[in-house]
């Protein structure tokens, strides 16, 4: 996360506000490809889960199979999409610079090449998740993160059109991840040596997969088509600066949602494997533990870092482009938002019921942008769009708590009194530490003392009126194995 940071920092600076707005516009949705990647890897990382808790190695084989020549076609698809579309996107509709229109025509066609490698990848990551082998996803993030420094580093003194080397580079990251994640489940996993695909194809499994993932693929465009639309629609009414402020935002809430993304990662094959077992109690329980845990775990940096993202964004960008204080400070709220049913999205996708869900709550979301449009054409302020965000988000997460409800008979009464209402007072602490450290103290390293006291808040918040019995339990247990080691004890011993 610190190294993206700091890359984010570096590219600014070598390209400037225009050619960053430029990019956030044209291929903007390549931020958006991490996201789109987990929900889509969802569908692979499902149907493994569900056999691997039912112990058939043999449909497991056959999934990934069926899964790698499923998502083939769809990253041929959306490239076909893709260049179609950018035939009418360039000609009198996206307000960029005449003379930066050549650049952003070619950066387009390297998007799409990104997106097919990332949408190809989706199975080996799918399989990792399955297996629960965070270690190389871990590997793969930090390589696929100091490539992107190099390529930072590289841009301060390249010569040439700064903006198309920066796009070619994106798409060699792309397929230097998918290397990484496709050799390595080759060798690791037996269902992933597969030396003939067509022989494993099956038609009635390869139907529930292209229903399954077709639905995914359809709530997580309609998400990014969210953000990609409000990208437009800014620009049209604003022009490309605001654009390198949107992208920030959605750069700053992607960084800090990283925690909260890691652990969802680590309890989805729990949620999914759980629904194979038949153990539909805990695999409620689990998604309702993620669901709480997700949103801690953002709110603990959140907070504190939206009292102070202007001292914050000036000293991570030294140039803060316009409006990218409130941009920033906006989006941590929606993500918050979402964090509040994360798990839950986890449970409907064990569940396997998905049509339903990703129709309502991607339309949703997707109301954003006519909302949108209105309030820019009327004159309203260009952060208008991220309140709307946030009331659509917030809609959906009640559409998600009663879906669940009619799918898997979840307790809504359960999820409010071991969820919600645990989250109240953590929350409450600390956004009062941070408003408190805000408005009376004054010295330039305010910013670190406010996060750290307030994150410290909302901790204490969380341990003494966040957890639930069963947690406390685990926690207690997850304490004393760490004061059960030596040097523990020696340490414990030489404090007191």
């Amino acid at each position: 996360m610190g190294i993206s940071l700091y890359a984010t920092r570096l590219i600014l600076n070598a390209l400037g506000s225009t050619d960053y707005g430029i990019f956030n516009l044209i291929a903007g949705v390549i931020a958006m490809l991490s996201f789109l990647n987990n929900a889509m890897a969802t569908s692979t990382q499902r149907f493994l889960s569900f056999y691997q808790g039912k112990n058939d190695l043999d449909m497991q084989r056959s999934v990934f199979a069926n899964s790698l020549l499923l998502h083939l076609v769809i990253g041929v698809v959306l490239v076909a999409i893709l260049e179609i579309a950018g035939l009418f996107l360039f000609d009198n509709f996206l307000n960029i610079p005449a003379e930066r229109i050549g650049s952003a025509k070619t950066i387009y066609h390297f998007m799409s090449g990104t997106v097919f490698f990332t949408v190809f990848a989706v199975p080996f990551n799918g399989s990792l998740i399955a297996h629960e082998n965070m270690a190389w996803v871990a590997v793969v993030n930090i390589v696929e993160s100091l490539l992107r420094l190099a390529t930072a580093l590289f841009l301060a003194s390249a010569a040439g059109d700064r903006l198309i080397i920066y796009a070619i580079f994106t798409m060699l990251v792309a397929i230097a991840s998918f290397i990484l994640y496709a050799v390595y489940c080759y060798l690791k996993y037996p269902e992933c040596r597969i030396n003939h695909v067509g022989s494993l194809v099956n038609r009635g499994l390869m139907k529930e997969l292209t229903s399954f993932a077709g639905w995914n693929l359809f709530g997580s465009l309609c998400s990014v088509g969210r953000n990609q639309g409000l990208a437009v629609l800014l620009n049209l009414s604003f022009g490309t600066v605001i654009n390198a402020a949107y992208g920030i935002s959605n750069q700053v809430s992607g960084q800090l949602a990283f925690f909260s993304s890691t652990m969802l990662r680590a309890v989805n094959p729990q949620i999914m494997k759980s629904e194979g077992a038949n153990d539909r109690e805990r695999m409620l329980r689990l998604s309702m533990i993620a669901s709480k845990f997700g949103f801690f775990m953002m709110a603990i940096l959140a907070i504190p870092c939206i009292f102070e993202m202007k001292a914050i964004l000036a000293f991570w960008l030294k140039t803060v482009p316009d409006y990218t204080v409130i941009f920033c400070q906006l989006s941590l709220i929606n993500i918050c938002a979402n964090q509040l049913t994360i798990g839950l999205q986890s449970a409907i996708q064990a569940v396997g019921k998905v049509k339903v869900y990703q129709i309502i709550v991607g339309s949703t979301l997707l109301l954003n942008l006519p909302i949108a449009y209105v309030l820019l054409r009327t004159g309203f302020q260009p952060y208008s769009v991220m309140w709307v965000s946030i009331a659509t988000e917030l809609i959906a997460c009640g559409f998600r708590i009663v879906l669940l409800q009619k799918l898997a008979s979840m307790s809504v009464r359960e999820y409010f009194r071991n969820v919600l209402s645990k989250e109240v007072i953590p929350t409450l602490a600390a956004i009062a530490t941070a408003a408190t450290c805000t408005t009376y103290i004054v010295h330039e390293w305010r910013p670190l003392f406010t996060i750290a006291a307030s994150a410290t808040a909302c901790i204490a918040g969380i341990l003494l009126a966040g957890l639930c019995k069963d947690e406390k339990a685990i926690i207690t247990k997850l304490i004393s194995k760490i004061l059960s080691f030596p040097k523990a004890k020696q340490l414990a011993k030489t404090i007191s």
